[in-house]
This record gives structure tokens, C-alpha cells and sequence, in this order.
């Protein structure tokens, strides 16, 4: 497993059997929820092995350069994109970092719940954990987004804006529960795969490769001795809806909408719940266009939808049980 492709037909159950053979010796593994290789450097990467697709990629169309991959079964860039990316920088880090790839993030952050309950009851390295300078997921669409979610360290936020990326939101990830439960600042950044959670998923391989490259830098850095320890600190969040928000879908109670995120200033108070957690699957840009088009109504009913769609995988995963 060395190429992208390679990441990207396997089932989430072969995933995690190949992942803990070329970690063998190093892992600490809760079976069906997540896998835990440990490290020398004191930041932890983290991705996770499912996709909302049905079915295993078993086509990969490419453009002639090989840049830009699309699959009919939905190509799930999110997040093999991350599971790569996690391999990959272990292998160029002369410090290894250390890796947590989580199951079935898609359906409730369910292998991150399960790492959370364990470090809780004292059945992980706690002190090693806890020593963590950073930790940082890939997971995000796109090519250069940060999303902290309920993380508000602004040291943390301007270290990792000095590596080119730029501050974004989002409605969930696994270090929305991660990070709190071990009190380490974390982000999510882009993975190079755009339009998730749809049959048009495509990845732009040199954008992956782009932040990989950053996060080798990043990793070198945190192995530096006198490199600062990145604290988590809870950001002010609010919700508007009387049954918890848009967190009780499924996924546990969500980070929600910063009152005063700038970005978020301009968008009418009655769809901004709505819209940030969307900014998880479009671009700012793309909901612009899209409310200029067709009016404040269309996040609406963009939101419906993908919450319809998120439903949808949830029944079937308990039909499936």
C-alpha cells in the first residue's frame, strides 16, 4: 500500500486489517473502532477509514495526467484521502508521529467515542496522550481550509495559519471529540477531495500531496524540544434549536456556530446554523452563488437534504446490525 489508489478500493474492514499489519508491533487496536500506532514525536495525526458510499470503489477514472480521480461508486476521497495521508507522512517523518485512524466517522464519530471512553477509563497511554503538542486530523475538503471547531487557542490558529492555511468552519470531525477529552488544541485540514459526500467526489492529487507536505513540516516541528504545547481551550458556541441543535442528528452534540465568526457575519441570523454546518460540504463561495441564484430559501433546503441523506445512512446502518 503505497499509492493513493491503493487506499481507496479496499472495504473499511480490509482497510483496518491491512493498516494493522504494516503497523504490527506499534498498535493498540479496539477492534471494528479504531487504530492507535504510537510514535516518538509528540503530535498525533488522525483520519478515519469509512465513506458515506454503499459501494467499494471498484472503478478509478483518472484524467491523462493522472491528477484528478472519480469513481462511479463515488470515488471517497473523504476520507481515504486522510488514511493516505496519514501513511504517508509517517513514512517521510524522520520523528514518527503518532496515528489514529477512527471507524465509521461518517455514522456518529463512533470509533473516536470509543477512543475518547477508553482514554477516559485509563486503558490508553494517558501520559504520553496528554503530553501531545498538537493534534491534527485530515479530513477536510478542499485545498488550503483549518477548521478548529470548538477549539479557540489563537497561538495554535496563527502556528498553523503560517503553513498556509486559512481559517474555515465546520459543523463535525473526530477531533470535535478527540481533542477536548485529551485537552489538546486541534484542526482539520484539507485533503485535496472536493464535492463529498456525492457520486461527483473527485480528489486533485497535487493539492493531497500539497498538504502532506506541509504536515511532514509540521510533524519536524513538534519534534523540536522547545516547540510549545498547544492547550485546548472551549470557544463560546451557541445553538438556536430547542432539541440541542443540529448536533443531535446522529453524531452526538455538535460544535456549534461561533456568534461572531467573522465569515459568518453577512449571513442572515435565521440560516446561520444551517449554513455552517453546509460549509462542511460547499464552499463559502459556492453558497454565495447559490443564495444570490436562488435566495436565503436554498440553504434551506440544502440543509434538509443533506440531513436527509445522513438519515438514510444511518437506518441503513441499523438495518445492516
Amino acid at each position: 500500500m503505497k499509492k493513493l489508489e491503493d487506499f481507496l478500493m479496499p472495504t473499511q474492514k480490509e482497510l483496518f486489517s491491512k493498516l494493522c499489519d504494516r503497523f504490527k508491533g506499534r498498535t493498540t487496536v479496539c477492534k471494528n473502532s479504531y487504530i492507535l500506532v504510537r510514535g516518538e514525536a509528540p503530535i498525533m495525526l488522525v483520519a478515519h477509514l469509512d465513506t458515506v458510499h454503499k459501494a467499494p470503489v471498484k472503478h478509478i477514472c483518472k484524467t491523462q495526467n493522472g491528477g484528478i480521480l472519480m469513481s462511479p461508486q463515488g470515488i471517497g476521497g473523504d476520507d481515504r484521502c486522510g488514511v493516505y495521508a496519514l501513511v504517508t507522512v509517517y513514512e517521510q517523518s524522520a520523528v514518527k508521529p503518532w496515528l489514529l485512524f477512527t471507524c465509521d466517522e461518517e455514522v456518529g464519530g463512533v470509533g473516536a467515542s470509543a477512543f475518547c471512553t477508553r482514554f477516559q477509563k485509563g486503558k490508553l497511554p494517558k501520559k504520553e496522550l496528554e503530553s501531545l503538542k498538537m493534534l491534527v486530523e485530515i479530513d477536510r475538503k478542499g485545498r488550503n481550509d483549518a477548521v478548529y471547531y470548538d477549539c479557540d487557542n489563537p497561538e495554535f490558529e496563527e502556528y498553523i495559519t503560517s503553513k498556509g492555511f486559512e481559517t474555515d468552519f465546520g459543523s463535525f470531525s473526530d477531533i470535535s471529540l478527540i481533542a477536548p477529552a485529551l485537552g489538546v488544541a486541534a484542526v482539520n485540514l484539507s485533503s485535496g477531495y472536493y464535492n463529498a459526500h456525492t457520486q461527483h467526489e473527485y480528489i486533485d492529487r497535487k493539492h493531497l500531496n500539497a498538504t502532506v507536505k506541509k504536515v511532514v513540516e509540521i510533524v519536524a516541528d513538534a519534534a523540536k524540544p522547545d516547540f510549545p504545547q498547544y492547550e485546548y481551550i472551549e470557544s463560546y458556541r451557541f445553538s438556536r434549536y430547542g432539541y440541542g441543535g443540529w448536533g443531535d442528528w446522529g453524531r452526538g452534540t455538535y460544535p456549534l456556530v461561533l456568534e461572531d465568526a467573522p465569515s459568518l457575519k453577512k449571513v442572515p441570523a435565521d440560516i446561520r446554523d444551517e449554513y455552517a454546518a453546509l460549509l462542511d460540504f460547499y464552499t463559502e463561495g459556492e453558497l454565495e452563488a447559490l443564495r444570490k441564484e436562488h435566495g436565503d430559501n436554498v440553504i434551506r433546503m440544502l440543509f434538509e437534504s443533506e440531513m436527509a441523506d445522513y438519515y438514510g445512512d444511518m437506518y441503513d446502518e441499523e438495518e445492516l446490525k
